[in-house]
């Protein structure tokens, strides 16, 4: 089995192209990353061919002033960019994993020397997201950056036209039986987590602390969880938010910081266990997400996981074994639920390890590995 991957960026790529690798399935990895970083999951650099351009683009465009940024959005550009060159680095093999919104031109191409396509979707069905994304912005009255209507139009031919979608989550896979695709096209592998990187320390303090890891961003529903936070007004405890500040989300830390919420910014991942460690629950309150990876990142490090209904949560959490899932914008019962936790400490130390347990068993990156590889397998006798 010869299976070449095209992702314009990262995402959970590499973890996908290492597993490959390890089984002698990979036969190229088409990446706008360097093939140095590819390398460190795993990936020979001989298998890697580097699309550079995009990220040059993208981070370039990044660092323009926000004003500039108002006047254009340069995502369909490019994703086309990517995409079309990654379809001329593409040779033939039985598979083509290809990655929503950078995949049409790479399948077509990967088509037509009869290779199986299989379009990975890290995301809710892109009409569901753009929907919600919508609400969210009417609701709060705040102006927020929606999929460009090219993207949308190009990954619903890509859903079209693929042979098999990947999807990581029950949530996932939900929105795209409501939007009409069959299920015997969609896969559903949940993604895995690297066990060695991601492990326990002692907690050093009794304070019951919060910890958000993640983008700070509407989407990712940080302004519910501070809301929260704000109005239980715990006097012994914190609230940890690790990650890159969105600018509409810097007038909601200004509203709702009680003296208690503390931002530590961007966490190089190889840290990130450390402060995971310092805490007592992760919550994550998303209002659409595929799988947040960081979930079980925490729960590896010994942390109960409080998260909404659209996160993929579903999948590693057990109600009330490992923690807890309540419905988006749900701030009465978050705050229930950490009121529970604040007030019986053993219980969500036990819970904790609990969800440590959970994904030392099942959900390793290697156990991912072998799900895909079978799934590919069946795909081919198919």
């Amino acid at each position: 089995m010869k299976v070449t991957v095209s992702v314009g960026g990262r995402f959970h790529a590499f973890n996908l192209a290492g597993q490959l690798a390890k089984q002698g399935a990979l036969d190229k990895l088409i990446t706008s990353y360097p093939a140095s970083q590819a390398q460190k999951f795993g990936i020979p650099g001989d298998r890697v061919k580097s699309v550079i351009l995009k990220e040059l683009l993208e981070r370039g465009w990044g660092i323009l002033p926000d004003f500039i940024k108002d006047l254009y959005n340069p995502q369909y550009l490019i994703h086309e960019i990517y995409d079309r060159q990654a379809a001329k680095l593409y040779s033939p093999g039985d598979i083509c994993v290809a990655f929503a919104g950078f995949a049409l031109h790479t399948m077509r191409k990967a088509k037509q020397s009869g290779a199986v396509t299989i379009l990975e979707r890290g995301s809710a069905h892109i009409l569901y997201q753009r929907q919600i994304l919508e609400e969210e912005s009417k609701l709060l009255g705040v102006k927020l950056r929606l999929p460009h209507p090219k993207v949308v139009e190009k990954e619903l031919k890509e859903y079209a036209e693929a042979d098999y979608i990947c999807v990581p989550s029950l949530f996932a896979k939900r929105t795209f039986l409501e939007k009409g695709i069959a299920e015997d096209k969609l896969i559903h592998i949940p993604y895995g987590v690297d066990l060695a990187s991601f492990r326990k320390l002692p907690k050093e303090d009794k304070v019951f602390r919060v910890i958000y890891c993640g983008q700070l961003s509407l989407r990712k529903g940080v302004h519910y969880l501070l809301q929260a936070f704000s109005e239980l007004n715990f006097r012994d405890a914190e609230l940890w938010l690790l990650g890159t500040l969105n600018r509409e989300m810097k007038v909601f830390l200004k509203k709702f910081d009680n003296g208690r919420v503390i931002y530590k910014g961007k966490i190089p991942q190889a840290e990130l266990y450390k402060y995971y460690s310092q805490g007592s629950v992760f919550v994550i309150m998303s209002i659409e997400e595929g799988l947040a990876m960081v979930q079980p990142q925490a729960m590896a490090c010994g942390l109960a996981v409080i998260c909404t209904t659209n996160t993929g949560g579903q999948d590693l959490i057990r109600e009330g074994s490992e923690g807890f899932i309540i419905n988006i914008r749900d701030v009465n019962g978050l705050k229930d639920k950490l009121v529970y936790l604040h007030d019986n400490p053993d219980i969500a130390k036990a819970m904790g390890e609990a969800a440590k347990n959970r994904v030392s068993k099942g959900f390793s990156w290697d156990d991912y590995g072998q799900r895909i590889v079978d799934a590919y397998k069946k795909c081919l006798r198919n």
